[in-house]
């Protein structure tokens, strides 16, 4: 039982958390990447190099997709491709993960829908497109937000909502439950092994035991605790993205697009009329007021950073040191996850005894 319905479950949440690793960590580099535009374009080879590429889609035509940016269209392959389209969701809402579609489905999608695009340039048909190798997957995400806000959207998004529950967690649930409805089929005539019977029965329900009462009440509260540690999680990532254009040690650095980018201290919020984001909220008490980091394009006509040319770099303002954030976010994202469990197996074990006083009250019953 503990095979089936803890440890393949758990191993298979485990791997689509790492999975959506990589998924993150495909699409960082991929922003770092440079921007393709018409001048960069006319000067690539057959082997044109890493870019990425933002547009509308214009057509699709067979496996290719026609992509239509500011000053050039360009086309991608989409062989071997992985799609994703990243669901609109509210601010404060709970964010789906991205859906991942095959190139098929790809017409389904209506013309003028922003696309992102990174990977390979490469020649294919006497013509230079995106197209995806082994070395440089490419990614390929269908979105309806600003660009400016793409790159938390995905980080915060690209997270499944329930790791427990993944692909493989139906079938080993199944595999489990027919073993054990096996084994009490083989002892059902045997008076003395009828304990071994009422248990391989009763653990048949132990998956739906969190949905039952008395710990349904835990279960809820575990999945508002899981919910928090997710955002945590996400917020981890979240105060690390501006330290992507900036060398260890260092208070700024130069962008692709020649701009120094770094941040500067403030003790206050600006209180100017533009709207400036905040990167990560300040959930963290310290009683003390705390020094923000204001992140963005250093101008020396300016006392404040500006917003960087390229929609893909952090703009905005952080409550903290980002490494401490980090660090914090991090630690507080694992004891939550670890207290969550802890609630939901006492909820589990609270409904087994439970279940097991009702068999023991009943037990003039025969079989």
């Amino acid at each position: 039982m503990a095979v089936f319905y803890g440890i393949i479950p758990i191993a298979g949440g485990f791997f689509t958390r790492y999975r959506w690793k990589r998924f993150r960590n495909r699409f960082d580099f991929l922003r770092l990447s440079p921007l393709l535009d018409y001048s960069q374009y006319r000067q690539l080879k057959e082997d044109g190099g890493v870019f990425r590429f933002t547009g509308e889609i214009e057509s699709i035509t067979d496996e290719t997709l026609w992509v239509r940016g500011k000053d050039l269209t360009i086309s991608v392959s989409l062989k071997k491709t992985k799609c994703f389209v990243l669901p609109i969701h509210e601010e404060d809402g709970i964010p789906e993960p991205p859906e991942q579609i095959r190139w098929n489905r790809v017409s389904t999608i209506t013309e003028g829908a922003k696309v992102f695009v990174g990977g390979k340039i490469k020649n294919e048909n006497d013509r230079l497109n995106f197209c995806s190798t082994k070395e440089n997957p490419l990614m390929v995400i269908f979105y309806d937000c600003p660009d400016t806000e793409l790159t938390n959207a995905i980080i915060r998004a690209s997270r499944t909502n329930n790791e427990y529950w993944n692909s493989v967690t139906p079938i080993s649930i199944v595999i489990g439950a027919l073993a054990l409805i096996y084994i009490a089929a083989s002892f059902l005539n045997r008076p003395a092994f009828r304990l071994t019977v009422i248990s391989a029965l009763a653990a048949v329900f132990v998956p739906i035991l969190p949905v039952f009462p008395p710990g349904f009440l835990l279960t809820t509260l575990y999945r508002r605790i899981t919910w928090d540690a997710r955002k945590l999680r996400a917020y981890w990532d979240l105060v690390r993205l501006p330290l992507r254009h900036l060398h260890p040690g260092q208070e700024s650095g130069t962008l692709c697009s020649g701009e120094k980018y770094g941040y500067v201290k403030i003790d206050s919020l600006p209180s100017s009329g533009k709207k400036i984001p905040l990167l990560a909220p300040e959930t963290f008490s310290e009683g003390r007021k705390p020094q923000w980091y204001f992140f963005g394009v250093l101008n020396k006509d300016s006392s404040l950073p500006q917003r960087p040319k390229d929609p893909f770099v952090s703009f905005g303002i952080l409550p903290a040191d980002p490494s401490f954030l980090a660090h914090r976010y991090a630690i507080r994202s694992y004891l939550l996850e670890a207290f969550a469990w802890l609630i939901l197996v006492t909820g589990v074990f609270i409904n087994m005894v439970f279940i097991f006083l009702i068999l023991f009250l009943l037990g003039g019953i025969s079989f």
